[in-house]
């Protein structure tokens, strides 16, 4: 008889222990996969970027008013907020696994029975009671485990949201600046149009005078002609920037004055890099990598405990007669009670394998996120170094274009008095054309840039700074 109680007792004891067991790995952050510094120093005295308020770095109220609106109907946006809706459903599906589910029922049931040599025997089953589901008691931690990763789901489903966010603000920004350089390129080659027919007046009447050869006449004419090519295509460019910006506000972009110019913006407000290390923090994305591994990790603890037995309950406790009237008068009660413990004996290699493939997305997840980090590392890495050059590259492209231009003026002014042939005019207006929008787009590249370094170190979370 004590042997006989013994056995119970040891195996609930066995249970017991090894539910104190930890199935989930030791959590432990990847190393970071790049070096301790940039390669090219940032400032480290200014504010981060993370609390910048995206208003505070982009002052241009127009600028200001079209990424609002872009934060309002961007699609991708709402999507992305949408998909945390999704993900908090099915962290709230998942937890309520972890309490049991008690049910209301009524039956009404009826049945015939025929034995051999009798009379048929109708009967009527009056039912109304509650019943437990079959709850599983977590011993090992499965249905928690599998809880925790829907719940770093969630997480890493709101900062994907975030990271969509910096992004959009980044980029609607940098199509606003693209436009404008755009609109202001249409007017230079509009401006160059309208000088080119002047030029060429001039070299007509001189031909008509006999005063110029026929090939001079035919090159200002090459000009004109040339002119109103770029006039179209840079008409065709800016229309196209338009479309473009106004897919990404998700909304019609009201035009703007040819007075709201490329060249009258400044958002190159000083920002601190920091360490490679603080992009853990202020980079979103990264944030979301590290919780989608959080996740697979959870996955893995909720593999290992599906070897071990998985107890559940089943339980109903209600009233039955055979007369609905006499239902809840009667004292007839009926109850149930079906502990059921099941333990995997075989399975086909089935929970082996899903062991093996969470093992194996969690290392998917370590890599992705390593990856996350170096690309992030990259994007501030390429930021910075081109912020080194680029003042230094405006500021000689800006000489180029003043030398340019007193080229031409010199050129005009010989070809007027008899000295140069017209090749030589021809050659200035082509160089200088070329040098003015060489300046246009080294503008563009230095706002873009700081833009780019803002985006990449996690600015445009915030509307207002800290």
């Amino acid at each position: 008889m004590k042997s006989t109680m013994k056995r119970p007792l040891l195996l609930l004891s066995a249970v017991t222990l090894l539910a104190g067991c930890q199935f989930a790995p030791k959590y432990a952050k990847p190393s970071l996969p790049v070096a301790e510094s940039y390669p090219v120093a940032g400032t480290e005295t200014a504010k981060p970027a993370s609390d910048i308020g995206w208003r505070d770095f982009f002052q241009n109220a127009d600028m200001q008013e079209v990424i609002s609106s872009a934060l309002e109907n961007n699609r991708d946006l709402k999507t992305a907020t949408l998909r945390i809706e999704e993900a908090r459903a099915l962290y709230n599906i998942q937890k309520a696994d972890q309490l049991p589910n008690v049910n209301a029922a009524a039956s009404d049931t009826r049945s015939r029975q025929l034995l051999a040599g009798s009379t048929p025997i109708n009967r009527t089953v009056y039912q109304v009671g509650v019943s437990l589901a079959s709850y599983e008691i977590d011993l090992f931690g499965r249905v928690k485990n599998l809880s925790d990763a829907a719940l770093a789901q969630f997480f890493a489903t709101e900062e994907a949201r975030r990271a969509v966010q910096i992004v959009l603000v980044g980029e609607v920004a940098k199509a606003w600046l693209s436009e404008r350089a755009l609109a202001e390129q249409q007017l230079l080659t509009m401006r160059t149009l309208q000088a080119r027919e002047a030029s060429h007046g001039l070299v007509k009447k001189r031909f008509e005078a006999g005063l110029t050869n026929a090939l001079d006449l035919r090159q200002s004419e090459t000009l004109v002609q040339s002119a109103r090519v770029a006039v179209l295509v840079a008409t065709r460019q800016h229309a196209q920037s338009v479309n473009a910006l106004t897919l990404l506000v998700g909304a019609s972009v009201k035009p703007l004055p040819e007075s709201v110019t490329l060249t009258a913006q400044n958002i190159t407000a000083e920002i601190g890099a920091g360490l490679p290390s603080d992009l853990i923090e202020h980079r979103p994305d990264i944030r979301a990598a590290e919780q989608k591994l959080r996740t697979t990790q959870a996955s893995i603890a909720a593999a290992r405990a599906a070897f071990f037995p998985r107890i559940s309950l089943t339980a109903g406790l209600g009233l039955a007669s055979t007369d609905l009237s006499n239902l809840f008068e009667g004292s007839a009660r009926t109850w149930s009670f079906a502990p059921q413990m099941t333990l995997p004996i075989f399975d086909a290699g089935r929970n082996k394998a899903n062991l093996s493939l969470t093992e194996v997305r969690s290392n998917i997840a370590v890599n992705d996120y390593e990856k996350t980090i170096q690309v992030a590392f990259r994007e501030v890495a390429d930021a910075l170094a081109a912020r080194a050059t680029i003042a230094e590259e405006v500021a000689a492209q800006q000489a180029v274009q003043k030398s340019q231009s007193e080229r031409l003026t010199l050129a005009q002014i010989r070809y007027k008095n008899g000295i140069a042939n017209y090749f030589e005019v021809l050659d200035a207006e082509r160089e200088l054309f070329a040098a003015d929008q060489q300046l246009l787009q080294t503008r563009l590249l230095r706002l873009t840039n700081a833009v780019d370094l803002y985006r990449s170190l996690g600015g445009g979370l915030n509307e207002a700074s800290k």
